[in-house]
């Protein structure tokens, strides 16, 4: 598990380049047969990924969390991005196909991945978050995860946005999540971009080719930077920094939130005016 210190937004100011992609870029998600986890000391976030074969992939409890199973004080959510796959839960099986998501509340004791088809194996992308009670498992379908289209060609943003861990869909602790898909021809995610000191955020951003990139804009609103990210990669994002991208084509991201509170709409918008 790799562990990332929180940066302090004046210090985020003086960083270059590859002092700025070590601390809040994830580069890694998926290798095959293994779990990949990045633990965060901004609100105690762990994103990963998970490329399992056919043959299942414990998750499992590492020094970092300091617990006997990974689940003990925490509660995951898991989006699949890629073929159909399994979640198993303390021995129960749940078919996840492509665009649906499980929540797994605190105390489960054992969470395994596998792939229905090694040729076209699932990728879960996870994000786990600290909990202080137990919420039961919950699947959601893409259908079920309170879509919502905003934007317009114009201003090259058309984009459906998918709750799938939020409060009118799913009981959480603290943890939200969901997808935010664009149209062909839109670039931008959101933009005037926001803050909101209550939450941290964590952006995962694919269906990219590989020539592909985004531009991630972070930074306090009047001292902003930006990292380049590739298909399949993630960026942390502090509570103090904006968090908005422009891709040179269309692209799907999964947000996930932990923090203060659960209100999605939560936000302090940045007029254009002030984005320096």
């Amino acid at each position: 598990m790799d562990v990332r210190e929180p940066v302090h937004s004046e210090h985020a100011k003086s960083m270059d380049t590859t002092q700025l992609r070590k601390h809040f870029l994830i580069e890694s998600l998926f290798t095959p047969g293994q779990v990949n986890l990045t633990y965060s000391h901004v609100d105690r976030v762990i994103a990963g990924g998970c490329m399992p074969g056919t043959e299942a992939v414990t998750l499992e409890a590492g020094k970092e969390i300091g617990a006997d199973f990974f689940l003990e004080r925490r509660e995951l959510g898991a989006i699949n991005i890629g073929g159909d796959g399994l979640i198993i839960v303390d021995g129960t099986e749940y078919p996840i196909a492509g665009r649906e998501a499980l929540y797994v509340g605190k105390g489960v004791k054992q969470v395994s991945f596998a792939s229905l088809d090694e040729e076209n194996p699932a990728k879960f992308y996870l994000n786990s978050t600290p909990a202080h009670t137990s919420y039961p498992v919950k699947k959601i379908t893409l259908e079920m995860a309170s879509p919502q289209t905003l934007g317009d060609a114009e201003n090259c943003n058309c984009r459906t946005i998918y709750k799938y861990l939020v409060p009118d869909v799913v009981e959480t602790c603290q943890l939200l999540m969901g997808m935010t898909m664009l149209e062909p021809g839109s670039i931008w995610n959101t933009m005037p971009c926001h803050t909101h000191d209550r939450r941290m955020e964590v952006y995962f951003y694919f269906d990219m080719s590989d020539e592909n990139v985004v531009f991630h804009m972070m930074g306090k609103p009047d001292e902003t930077r930006h990292l380049v990210v590739r298909n399949e990669q993630a960026v942390i994002s502090p509570s103090w920094s904006i968090h908005s991208g422009v891709g040179s084509s269309n692209y799907t991201f999964i947000w996930g939130m932990a923090g203060e509170n659960q209100t999605f709409s939560d936000m302090d918008f940045i007029p254009m005016s002030d984005i320096k």
